[in-house]
C-alpha cells in the first residue's frame, strides 16, 4: 500500500490499514498525503498526516498553532467561503476563547451528576435491547446498538419519542455519503413519494404517520439532491443540504423540555448559526460515536474468544474492557486542524494554512506507548488511548458514552454468554468514521 491509501475511503471497506500506519510511524510519522478526486467528489490540496501518539497529543493541545477554526475539522474543505463561515459556528470548529464560551452553554447537561440521573434508565434500555436478542436467537447488532445512543440523545436533547428516528436519518445522510449503499438509500428516500408531504419532503426510515407536527413541517423543507456549479455533489454537511434538520432544531428550541440540552441552548444566548451547529453536533456526532463504538467493540471481543472467556469469568473487568475496545476500535479515526503559522513537527516543516490531520487510529497503536499494541487485552492498564480526543476538544460526552458501552457489555456477558458471529460483518466505506453497517450475530451455547 502507498501513503495515499490512508486517505482513500475504499481502503477502509476492508479494515483500518494498521499495517500501513505502523510502517509510516516508523519511517514518516508526519507525512504528506495526496487528496485525489474520489467517487464524484473533487480533489483537494493534500494534507499532513500525524501518526505518532505524542505528536497527535501535541497538535490537539496546541490550538494556537493548529487551529480548528481556520479550515474546520473535516479533511474535505467546505465548498464555499459561506459554508466555511457557517460551520465555524460549531463548537467542534472553534478555538479558545469562543470554544470555551459555547461549550459552557451545554456542559451542565453532561456533568457526572447529570449522567448519574440517566444511568438507571440507560441500563434498563440496554437490558431490554439485549433481552430481545436473547429471545430472537439472532440479530444484526448494528441495529441493536444504534438504538441506545439515539434513545439516550433524544432524552438528553428533549426530542419526542415519535421523532427520534430522524436522528438516525440525518446521521445516515451526513456520515454515509462516501458509502454507495448509504448514498443509494438516501437517494431512494428522496425519490419516494409520500402523500403526507405532498411530494416535498422524504422521511427516510422515519415513519411519517408517527412524526410530530413540527417534524412534518421541518421535513417539508428537506432539499432535493443538488450539484454544485462544477457538477460535483453538494457537501452533505452544508447548511443548504440540512435545511430540514435546522428547521427542526429551531422548532424544538422554541418549546424545549426543561433541563434538556435544547433548554440550555435557548437560555445560553447562542446565535442562530451556533444553535443550528450545536444541534448538528449532538444529533449526528453524538450518536455516531457509539453507533460505531458498540458494535465495533463487540466484534473485537468476538474475534478474541480467549478475552471474551476471560471477561465472562471476571465481569469486574468490564470497565477496562471498554477502554480497550475504544483503543482497538476508535469510532472516529481522524480529525483535521489547519496550521495557524509556520511550524515544525516530527522534523517536517509545515506552512501556515496547510491541513494537518491527526490519526487517533494510528496513535492508539503506537509501539512507544502501548506494549504489544495490536494485541487486544481487556486488562490493559494504563490505557492512554485518544479515541475521545485530547486537550480543549476532549469529548464532552465521553462519560455518557462510557456508561452506555459498559451497560451494553454487562448485559451481553450475562444474557448472551454464547454470542457468536453469524456471517461476515460489513464495514462502512468512510475515511473518517470507523463504522459497521451490519454485524450478524447468533446466540449459542457458551464454551
Amino acid at each position: 500500500m502507498t501513503a495515499v491509501e490512508v486517505f482513500t475511503p475504499r481502503t477502509y471497506a476492508d479494515g483500518v490499514p494498521y499495517g500501513l500506519f505502523r510502517e509510516l510511524r516508523a519511517t514518516r510519522p508526519v507525512c504528506w498525503i495526496e487528496e485525489p478526486a474520489v467517487d464524484g467528489w473533487p480533489a483537494g490540496p493534500g494534507y499532513w498526516a500525524v501518526l505518532r501518539h505524542a505528536d497527535v497529543k501535541h497538535v490537539l493541545r496546541t490550538p494556537g498553532c493548529y487551529s480548528s477554526y481556520l479550515g474546520a475539522t473535516q479533511i474535505r474543505d467546505p465548498d464555499t467561503e459561506a459554508d466555511l463561515a457557517f460551520v465555524r459556528a460549531m463548537m467542534l470548529n472553534q478555538d479558545p476563547p469562543d470554544h470555551a464560551r459555547v461549550r459552557r452553554v451545554v456542559a451542565a447537561a453532561f456533568t457526572p451528576r447529570a449522567v448519574r440521573e440517566l444511568e438507571q434508565d440507560i441500563d434498563a434500555r440496554a437490558r431490554t435491547l439485549v433481552e430481545q436478542v436473547a429471545r430472537d436467537g439472532a440479530a444484526d447488532f448494528v441495529t441493536v446498538a444504534a438504538d441506545l445512543p439515539v434513545w439516550t440523545l433524544a432524552r438528553v436533547m428533549g426530542v419526542p419519542e415519535s421523532d427520534r428516528q430522524l436522528l438516525v436519518d440525518w446521521s445516515n445522510r451526513v456520515i454515509g455519503y462516501q458509502d454507495a449503499e448509504y448514498a443509494e438509500c438516501a437517494e431512494h428516500a428522496e425519490n419516494t413519494e409520500h402523500a403526507e408531504y405532498a411530494g416535498a419532503a422524504r422521511p427516510g426510515t422515519a415513519d411519517p404517520a408517527r412524526l410530530s407536527p413540527m417534524a412534518r413541517a421541518a421535513l417539508a423543507q428537506r432539499p432535493a439532491p443538488a450539484l454544485r456549479p462544477d457538477g460535483h455533489p453538494v457537501n452533505p454537511r452544508s447548511r443548504a443540504a440540512l435545511a430540514d434538520m435546522f428547521a427542526y432544531a429551531h422548532a424544538l428550541a422554541r418549546r424545549p423540555r426543561p433541563g434538556s440540552v435544547m433548554a440550555h441552548m435557548r437560555a445560553g444566548g447562542l446565535n442562530e448559526a451556533e444553535l443550528e451547529n450545536m444541534f448538528f453536533l449532538f444529533a449526528v456526532a453524538g450518536n455516531e460515536t457509539l453507533r460505531n463504538g458498540i458494535p465495533g467493540g463487540l466484534l473485537t471481543l468476538l474475534r478474541h474468544p480467549e478475552e471474551y472467556r476471560r471477561l465472562r469469568a471476571a465481569p469486574e473487568l468490564t470497565g477496562s474492557a471498554v477502554e480497550e475496545m475504544l483503543r482497538h476500535w476508535p469510532p472516529v479515526m481522524n480529525f483535521r486542524r489547519t496550521a495557524a503559522r509556520d511550524v515544525e513537527l516530527g522534523g517536517v516543516r509545515i506552512r501556515r494554512g496547510e491541513k494537518v490531520v491527526v490519526y487517533h487510529a494510528s496513535a492508539n497503536r503506537d509501539e512507544t506507548v502501548f506494549h504489544d499494541p495490536d494485541r487486544f487485552d481487556v486488562t490493559r492498564a494504563p490505557n492512554d488511548h485518544l479515541s475521545f480526543g485530547f486537550g480543549p476538544h476532549f469529548c464532552m460526552g465521553a462519560h455518557l458514552a462510557r456508561v452506555q458501552m459498559r451497560s451494553v457489555l454487562r448485559h451481553v456477558l450475562t444474557l448472551l454468554p454464547g454470542l457468536r458471529p453469524d456471517g461476515e460483518p460489513t464495514r462502512l466505506v468512510s475515511n473518517f468514521q470507523n463504522g459497521l453497517k451490519h454485524l450478524p450475530v447468533a446466540v449459542g451455547t457458551p464454551d
